[in-house]
This record gives structure tokens, sequence and C-alpha cells, in this order.
């Protein structure tokens, strides 16, 4: 709660144009899962995101850990927070499950929803070790909902847990894109804007682009991708690999924070 507190000294709008600033100059693409009901209080940030020419997707409405509540939870809080971004403007086509927490039987409620994709499945240990877009099979047939591997190296765990420097994460991360350019496929990380936002992150944000783009990265969003590999199978141009680039956003000011742990008790 401490570390929590400390990082958000640094007002969330700074935190964004941090990251935009960087992107911007590496002519990338930024995708951002959102809690719902954190993006109501701040419509005018998601704004911001959607005319910096960002994907918006879902994170769930209250931030809950859905194995913990009824299959009947689990689909109203999705379809609660699809309506609740689409009303605040947002064409919402992906979505991450909160703690990438989900239940043998959320792709078929994907399904429901009409989403496009899915970037939290993947993070499943059977999933992590794959290196292009898949499906799964729902009511015996493949799934439409497309789902991407999620590579296990976020933020919070080379920042939190292993107390990695900016240097270290620096290359981590490029590691792991080196690794991508070998097969060609798809690369997607989870770092969260709170942290990689920050300042003394941030700048890992910008190597790891400026490294990207020299083996043939392309920087885009879910949805992009999956609409270019639907239509060609290929990325476009001289790509060698499609890097995506996400970072949930669970609360905009620590008041949120600790908003979002009393939600998480009344779900108990």
């Amino acid at each position: 709660m401490f570390r929590m507190y400390r990082l958000h000294r640094t007002p969330f709008e700074e935190i964004l144009n941090n990251m935009f600033e960087v992107l911007s100059r590496h002519d990338a693409k930024f995708t951002f899962p959102i809690v719902a009901a954190v993006a109501a209080m701040r419509p005018d940030l998601v704004r911001l995101i959607q005319e910096e020419g960002h994907e918006i997707a879902s994170h769930g409405h209250i931030h809950v850990r859905y194995p913990q509540i009824s299959a009947e939870a689990r689909e109203r809080d999705l379809r609660t927070s699809i309506q609740v971004l689409r009303g605040l403007g947002v064409n919402v086509r992906g979505f991450r499950a909160p703690y990438d927490n989900y239940t043998d039987d959320m792709p078929e409620m994907l399904e429901r929803q009409g989403l496009t994709w899915d970037g939290g499945l993947g993070y499943r240990p059977e999933h992590r070790e794959k290196t292009h877009f898949f499906h799964v099979t729902v009511r015996g047939k493949p799934s439409d909902v497309t789902y991407i591997p999620l590579n296990v190296w976020s933020d919070d765990r080379m920042i939190d847990t292993f107390q990695m420097t900016p240097a270290q994460v620096t290359r981590r991360l490029i590691h792991e894109v080196d690794l991508a350019a070998r097969h060609g496929g798809v690369l997607m990380f989870d770092l969260h804007p709170i942290r990689m936002g920050q300042r003394q992150y941030v700048v890992c944000l910008d190597e790891l682009l400026e490294h990207a783009n020299s083996v043939g990265a392309w920087v885009t969003t879910p949805t992009l991708a999956i609409e270019q590999w639907r239509s060609r199978e290929q990325w476009p141009g001289d790509a060698e690999f499609c890097l995506l680039l996400t970072g949930d956003i669970d609360n905009w000011v620590f008041s949120d924070y600790l908003r979002r742990q009393i939600w998480r008790y009344q779900t108990r």
C-alpha cells in the first residue's frame, strides 16, 4: 500500500503524457485495459488516451477476482464494464480479466459479449509458450475471440517482486523482444502505466521501442494486429514480428486504490 501511495504522488495525467511522448517519438501504439468504474471517474483521461490514437479495452467493472464470484456475477461485471466504457465513447474490442484470473467457462462468456480479443487467458501456463494468436474451443468449434499469449515479464514482477533497476528492466524486455524477432510471431507485454509512466522507468519504454524498431517490430494495438493477421496472415511492410504493448489501469489516484480494496471485500 505504501508503494502504491508513493507511485501516485505523480499525477496520472503526467504519467500518461510521459508515455505518449515516448510512444509518439517511435510511432508506436499502446493499449490500456481499464477498470470501467475507475474510467468513469476521469472521462477526460479516457478521451485523452483515445485522442492520442491508443486503444482502450475492458479490465472488468470493479477489479474483482473472477474465480471468487459466481458465473452470473462474472458475466454481469464484464457486461457492465462494456456498457460503461461504451457510454464514455469507447469502442470496446478487447478484454483482460483482473489479476489475469480466468475460469474455464469464461471463453464462452467472452463469445456472448462479441469481443474481438482477449489478452489474459494467454497467461495460463499451458498458453505461455505460444508465439502466435490462437483460438480455444467453444461449444465444439474454434472461438470467434482471438487469444493472445501474455509474456510473464510484467512490470510488477520485474520491479516489485525482483526489485530490478531500470537498466535491468530494459535488458529483460529487450531479451524477450529478440526472442520474438526470431520466431516472427506476436509478443504482448503487460506494463502498467502507474510504474512504466514514472520518469525513472519511462526510459525503459523508450529504449525498448528503439531496439524493437531496429529489429523489425510492428508496434500496434491488438485490434489492428488481429485484423491484419486475419486478412493476410503476415505483418505489414517489412515488419518481422508484432509487438503489443499493453498496460492495465486499475486506479487514477491513491484513493481509487483504497476504494478498490473496499470493492474487493464487498464482493467476497
